[in-house]
């Protein structure tokens, strides 16, 4: 049976943005510019695009925010099996504002920035193996 096309593009949409975020997280990761509070801003990103596909691909409206555990709540409602993996990246929620502006605190440490991308990976791919083929980048 095939899927309905215009979720299929909406998914996609999200899952290529979060995927674009790991992407740019890893990139201000490079020794070159270790611009460690932008890489974790685009960790929080990425973990919060990768459950608006789910929510998306499941027909679940979501309101605009960032806080990751009313979305993975969401999504866990849908699917048990992604309550772990959401309760290790609500952390992440905090990235969405700390270090974005004057007057935060110092920037995170190169080792808070590689557990920042590893759990957003990690969830961008647990998401992904919940979802048909035909929605992933």
């Amino acid at each position: 049976m095939a899927h309905d096309p215009a979720r299929v593009a909406d998914t996609a949409g999200w899952l290529r943005k979060a995927r674009e975020d790991l992407q740019i997280a890893k990139q201000l990761l490079k020794p070159s510019k270790a611009l460690s509070g932008g890489a974790v801003f685009h960790c929080q990103q990425a973990a919060e695009k990768a459950l608006k596909a789910f929510l998306v691909w499941h027909d679940v409206p979501f309101r605009k925010t960032h806080y990751l555990k009313e979305v993975g709540d969401a999504c866990v409602e849908l699917d048990a099996t992604l309550k772990e993996m959401v309760s290790r990246a609500v952390p992440l929620t905090e990235y969405a504002w700390k270090f974005r502006y004057p007057g935060e605190p110092v920037a995170p440490s190169r080792k808070e920035v590689e557990s920042a991308f590893a759990l957003a990976t990690d969830l961008y791919k647990a998401v992904l193996a919940r979802l048909p083929a035909d929605v992933k980048p």
